[in-house]
């Protein structure tokens, strides 16, 4: 089924996280509070809630969106390339632009949307980013009274499990065991947020993405048993 799908009409994509403050000091006597209740199973007694916040990134009621890459296939004849760009800055201009492109360009029924672990993590962290933000959920992305077969997603993950539903591959470890550069050479998700809050460096974040994204798109290659992109097929647009 797989080899069916044809690759231009799918949308590729990774985002980053952080937690909404720098520092746990900053939140709201509430927040705090709602914070240490929603984090208590994973902490344990390990951590206390503040020690825990560098984490608050990967709950979206907790944290934010800094950067939404995305790729798509595009085929001229038998030239093949994959176009990268991101959306970087307020959260709200990011999830704006990323619905913007949605509806303009990717919003026909046979058009997908694909990340690793995508249907856990990236698109339910978007829906609910976008109605915290008080923006409207674009088509791909509500799932309201859709059937299983009317949801327009793929997830790498998930099609790595085959069927298996006991265990986690992570981007890192399919890419390492499927021969696919990785895109962790630089930092990794749990860097995110230093880079971000300590280094200022929105530019090297949104490389990161970006890699992340390619990396996704080259899995889905390997899947098909397809040769993988090169570096001249990519292009950053």
């Amino acid at each position: 089924m797989l080899k069916k799908i044809k690759l231009e009409n799918v949308l590729f994509l990774d985002i980053e996280t952080v937690p909404l403050f720098a520092n746990f000091s900053e939140l709201d006597d509430s927040t705090k509070q709602l914070w240490e209740q929603k984090t208590n199973y994973q902490r344990k007694e390990e951590f206390t809630p503040e020690e825990f916040y560098d984490r608050a990134g990967i709950w979206a009621e907790f944290g934010k969106i800094i950067c939404i890459s995305v790729g798509y296939f595009v085929f001229k004849g038998d030239v093949r390339s994959f176009r990268v760009t991101s959306f970087h800055g307020e959260e709200d201009a990011i999830l704006n632009e990323f619905k913007t492109l949605l509806e303009n360009h990717f919003n026909k029924a046979y058009h997908l949307l694909c990340a690793h672990n995508g249907k856990e993590f990236d698109f339910p962290y978007i829906a609910r980013r976008m109605i915290i933000n008080k923006i409207d959920i674009p088509f791909k992305l509500n799932l309201f009274g859709k059937k299983p077969w009317e949801v327009a997603h793929l997830d790498t993950l998930e099609l790595w499990k085959f069927g298996d539903y006991k265990t986690y591959t992570s981007l890192k470890l399919m890419t390492h065991v499927l021969g696919i550069p990785s895109p962790k050479d630089d930092i990794d998700g749990g860097e995110v947020r230093d880079v971000f809050y300590k280094e200022n460096d929105v530019d090297r974040i949104m490389r990161y993405c970006e890699k992340d994204t390619i990396a996704v798109a080259q899995i889905i290659l390997r899947l098909r048993n397809e040769e993988l992109l090169i570096n001249d097929e990519i292009l950053r647009v």
